[in-house]
């Protein structure tokens, strides 16, 4: 089977930008930066990047490039007949169970953005906005057929193929999403009190430090990279063999880190013009589906002009966020399925997205009609997260690193990494430390945080 590949440098590179930021580069890395010390979070995240993402994200690219295959198909080829190979199809597995409840997430921000522009917030009392919210996930109907909407757009570029769809959106919609983010983070700073917003934001205030800390940066980095979920294997597969892995992995960070620290530009300076108290605006979906409605009418206007564009320009932002990360994770699953069942990808594609949709509405409905419907105290929205975010991917990672690490012919690594000799690789010893004995055990402590162990032994 004949295989597409990324048709520029540039392309590739905003290709796996996109996958690697999301919706957790707004509602969860500025908050978790304010809670922990600012600035001094940031560079502790910095670090985790740099020791422990990396490794893990070049290691990715580095065995979908090498094999040019899908995720599972490339375990495959490199277990050798071991039982390393489930890795590849649990990262496919992973990536798909995410896409189900993403995608109805990202059909929240296609609505929000329509609500922002139909100026539905002017008027609404500060309390009233979880009501808004509550109503509108609960709805059986309206949060489906945005649901729906957001993934059919997610299957259209998957069906273009990787240059007309994958390469060509990425190269509209990543642009695209720092323009709005760069004027957001502008009109954001110059609201009245902005300054406090910035300096709560980026004062090093290492009291705040502690083992908690380092752990949320740790987790922090490494979701926010989107490793364990395919998503950069599929990607790497489309690579060239000139590609420089090691150069492109740190583009990637630092385009992720860098729309992470504006998304707080755009928070916090909006949240201190209004006098509100920055612990107090919440996290992920209270954040920013109940707290943000009600910071924009405030600080720049209730039913104003500037509040409807800012507004609707943050929701807009958030649904190219999502969608990039969609797009991404629909590749996993397509490739896969195309590649091992020997279909069309018109075919997988179609498949994967029947399978979404079907599951991701029981997503939607379980805040509904199926809320009713527990696990272990869970609704099925709940479930998939958790299962996926909290157990899957750090397993996920974990064996990554342990199977790039220890796995491996080191010579195939260090013939890959450095493109057989042509670019100098200081670093490889190091990253062959990280990934056999730093990385392993920052995702087992990652891994006990998400579980709450250290919540119940400290508190």
């Amino acid at each position: 089977m004949n295989r597409e590949n990324f048709g520029s440098r540039l392309g590739a590179i905003l290709a796996a930008a996109g996958s690697a930021v999301g919706l957790g580069n707004v509602w969860r890395f500025p908050i978790e930066t304010g809670q922990n010390g600012g600035a001094a979070f940031i560079i502790i995240y910095i670090l985790c990047i740099l020791l422990l993402g990396l490794p893990v994200m070049i290691s990715e690219f580095l065995i979908g490039r090498y094999t040019h295959t899908n995720t599972a198909g490339a375990y495959r080829i490199l277990s050798k007949g071991s039982k390393w190979h489930w890795l590849g199809k649990m990262g496919v597995y992973t990536g798909w169970f995410i896409l189900c409840y993403y995608a109805v997430v990202g059909g929240w921000t296609l609505h929000y953005t329509y609500l922002s522009l139909t100026n539905a917030f002017s008027g609404v009392k500060a309390s009233d906005f979880g009501n808004i919210f509550n109503d509108f996930v609960s709805n059986p109907w309206i949060p489906l057929l945005w649901f729906y909407l957001f993934i059919l757009l997610t299957h259209y570029v998957i069906t273009r193929g990787v240059q007309s769809g994958i390469e060509r959106s990425s190269k509209i919609l990543m642009p695209t999403l720092f323009i709005i983010v760069v004027f957001l983070a502008v009109s954001s700073v110059m609201l009245p009190g902005a300054s406090a917003g910035v300096e709560f934001l980026l004062r090093p205030d290492w009291s705040k430090v502690d083992s908690k800390t380092i752990i949320e940066a740790m987790g922090q980095a490494f979701f926010s990279l989107s490793l364990g979920m395919g998503c950069l294997c599929t990607y790497a597969s489309y690579f060239d063999k000139t590609t420089p892995l090691g150069k492109t992995a740190l583009h990637v960070s630092v385009i992720d880190t860098l729309i992470a620290i504006l998304a707080g530009f755009i928070i916090f300076p909006s949240v201190f013009n209004i006098g509100m108290n920055p612990n107090e605006v919440g996290v992920g979906a209270s954040l920013t589906f109940i707290s943000l409605p009600n910071v924009f009418q405030q600080a720049l206007g209730e039913g104003s002009l500037m509040s409807i564009i800012f507004s609707a320009f943050f929701y807009f932002l958030l649904f190219v966020a999502a969608l990039t990360s969609a797009i991404s994770l629909h590749e996993v699953a397509t490739a896969y399925v195309t590649e091992e069942f020997n279909m069309t990808r018109n075919r997988g594609a179609s498949l994967v997205t029947i399978v979404v949709l079907v599951l991701g509405t029981l997503c939607s409905l379980s805040f509904g009609p199926l809320s009713n419907i527990k696990i272990l105290d869970r609704n099925i929205f709940s479930m998939f997260d958790d299962l996926s975010g909290v157990i899957l991917l750090p397993i996920g990672v974990m064996f990554i690193s342990l199977f790039a690490g220890w796995r491996l012919d080191k010579e195939l690594y260090r013939n890959e990494i450095s493109n057989h000799g042509d670019i100098e690789t200081p670093y490889f010893k190091m990253l062959i430390f990280s990934l056999r004995f730093m990385i392993p055990l920052a995702i087992l402590l990652v891994f006990l945080d998400q579980l709450g162990l250290f919540k119940a032994i400290f508190k």
